[in-house]
């Protein structure tokens, strides 16, 4: 179907969304992309890409705009909460032949799709009913204008509109975790990936360039508070390393409970999800923005290879399952040692944390 004239609506302008209309673009559709937000700045958060983010984007021709944001990651270091090491893990060894492991702004990224994707984003258009049709799918937006496409992608996020309008699943569930993201710009000098571990919580730093670090801390609950900027500063004050002095420095802090999404089918007719409206897990493996480029990639490659819709539909789900599967099952594994006390934790990761933590990757160094 490579170069059809195919009727394809993405919903969502966000990294799954953008990086959808980019592959669909290559592979000669010129797909509509909505977005029921307005236009504006994004969040000032980082965001960490492993090795098979950085393949994807190459495979997206979008290597060379991104190599010059951000910092190459070279090593994750696991440190206790008093900041003394526990492991390492050797990202340039893991990840040989596959890409090199990033870290940058989110706002970066989000720049370099919306051009890839061709920049051209109807925003204010949320979707209001999805009927599925005889080879086609009605799309009514709340402005009341009315459209027929032959394929809805639904790229909206773990609260998913289009999930629910196409009757693909339920609401997302929480996983138990509150997440708080920072970027600070006078901070300590940090050089690599480190991440300090606690009893049920958690603190990462990572640089994203000029100065900058990309902070994630993370605690067991389900509600945020409403001072996040005070509620790190009692759960993490005790902590070593470079932890108080980020704390110091610490200005806005975003807040929220993550959530998992688990469907017994991503597609219905005419209408897929994808990206985190499909297969979100919690961040513990930084391994949302790579599922999300790499659906991108092999729905393009699906949808050019195949005969029809319905077939490259089939196709599409039978090759990401595996991983997504795999990248919820480590990340559920991970998420479980948080509550082993750091006592009976500690001694097994100085002696086999990074073999551990390497493993949870194994899967995705493999073939797309």
């Amino acid at each position: 179907m490579g170069g059809s004239p195919l009727r394809i609506l993405v919903v969502g302008a966000g990294i799954a969304g953008l990086a959808v209309a980019r592959a669909l673009r290559l592979a000669g559709f010129r797909p509509d992309v909505t977005e029921k937000a307005p236009p504006g700045e994004l969040s000032d958060t980082g965001l960490y890409l492993p090795g098979n983010a950085a393949r994807a984007l190459r495979r997206l021709d979008l290597d060379g705009p991104v190599r010059p944001l951000g910092e190459i990651i070279r090593r994750q270091r696991f440190l206790d909460a008093t900041g003394a090491p526990l492991c390492e893990v050797d990202l340039e060894s893991l990840w040989a032949g596959v890409g090199e492991c990033r870290a940058l702004l989110r706002a970066e990224l989000h720049r370099v799709l919306l051009t890839g994707a061709g920049g051209a984003v109807r925003h204010g258009a949320e979707v209001r009913t999805i009927d599925l049709l005889p080879g086609a799918v009605g799309v009514t937006f709340v402005d009341g204008t009315a459209t027929e496409y032959d394929l809805v992608v639904g790229a909206d996020g773990p609260r998913s509109s289009v999930r629910g309008l196409a009757a693909l699943g339920g609401p997302s569930r929480p996983t138990g975790q509150i997440v708080y993201r920072s970027v600070v710009r006078e901070g300590p000098r940090v050089a690599e990936w480190t991440a300090l571990l606690g009893q049920r919580a958690g603190f990462l730093v990572v640089p994203v360039g000029a100065g900058r670090l990309h902070c994630y801390a993370d605690e067991t609950g389900t509600a945020p508070p409403d001072d996040p900027v005070a509620r790190l500063r009692e759960l993490f004050g005790d902590y070593g390393g470079p932890v108080p002095e980020v704390l110091d420095a610490l200005e806005q802090v975003h807040v929220g409970a993550t959530d998992e999404v688990e469907l017994g089918r991503w597609h219905r007719g005419r209408v897929l999800l994808v990206g985190d409206a499909a297969h979100a897990t919690a961040p513990t493996l930084s391994q949302g923005a790579a599922m999300a480029l790499e659906d991108a990639v092999v729905l393009a490659e699906s949808l050019k290879a195949a005969g029809s819709v319905d077939a490259a539909l089939t196709a599409y789900e039978s090759r990401r399952r595996p991983r997504t599967r795999w990248v919820r099952d480590r990340t559920r594994d991970r998420n479980r040692t948080r509550d082993v006390p750091p006592a009976l934790r500690d001694p097994l990761l100085r002696g086999r944390g990074g073999r551990i933590f390497g493993e949870h990757y194994r899967l995705l160094l493999g073939p797309l």
